[in-house]
């Protein structure tokens, strides 16, 4: 398979991924990562969470963090910077996520939340190479 130039793989990540996150296509965001795929989820001090398609017994489903994610919130993702190594296909990138509660949420009498993310990637959208 080909590297991507940079330009695809920050396609495949704001457009593929983020946006169908921000869409709420879950099937859409689940055929972005490998079946080998492995989700770390460091946030604060909240213990470690580990995602994947085919969790062992100290992991949770892939599928699980996203069901949760569009159940109770609507997401928003901007203000991406990349950092890419195509040579490697390995590529991070920063950016700022807001989760707004949802109406029906158990977290609606919170505030919405702005974070600034980074995620790390080894391009676990192998699927959607040409």
């Amino acid at each position: 398979m080909k590297n991507f130039k940079r330009d695809e793989y920050i396609y495949l990540i704001e457009q593929s991924y983020f946006e169908n996150v921000t869409l709420e296509k879950i099937d859409q965001i689940l055929d972005c990562f490998t079946d080998e795929c492995l989700i770390t989820i460091r946030h604060g001090d909240n213990p470690l969470r580990i995602f994947t398609k085919n969790p062992s017994s100290d992991e949770m489903h892939l599928r699980d963090f996203y069901d949760h994610l569009c159940g109770y919130f609507d997401a928003w993702f901007g203000n991406f910077t990349h950092y890419i190594d195509a040579d490697n296909d390995k590529c991070a990138c920063t950016f700022t996520v807001e989760l707004t509660p949802k109406k029906d949420s158990d977290y609606l009498g919170a505030d919405v939340q702005t974070l600034n993310n980074c995620n790390f990637l080894l391009i676990w959208m192998a699927r959607l190479r040409k």
